[in-house]
């Protein structure tokens, strides 16, 4: 298995809806792309947040599936709205166990 951990931060001009909406079409991603085991993405409560709002973790069946998500056409239409409603930085760790 491959954990795919995926931290978002947007800009000042992101409103909470298009936040909302973001998560929605994260979660939209099980189902559409295969080798995708679970997926979970919400808002982010910690304290310690440093700016980073939103969390995605993607459970995938290997590596193969991992990088075939990526280039996928439905990922990319996701990562396009997101930088379209002021995505500023990401951190993603991948790790397999």
């Amino acid at each position: 298995m491959v954990e795919h951990l995926v931290i978002l931060k947007f800009g000042t001009s992101t409103t909470g809806e298009q936040k909302n909406e973001a998560i929605q079409r994260l979660k939209g991603l099980q189902g559409q792309i295969s080798g995708i085991v679970d997926l979970q993405a919400g808002h982010n409560f910690c304290e310690r947040s440093q700016g980073f709002e939103v969390g995605l973790s993607v459970r995938f069946e290997d590596k193969a599936s991992l990088e075939a998500y990526g280039p996928h056409p439905k990922h990319q239409e996701v990562v396009a709205f997101l930088r379209e409603i002021g995505l500023v930085d990401i951190i993603v760790v991948d790790f397999e166990h």
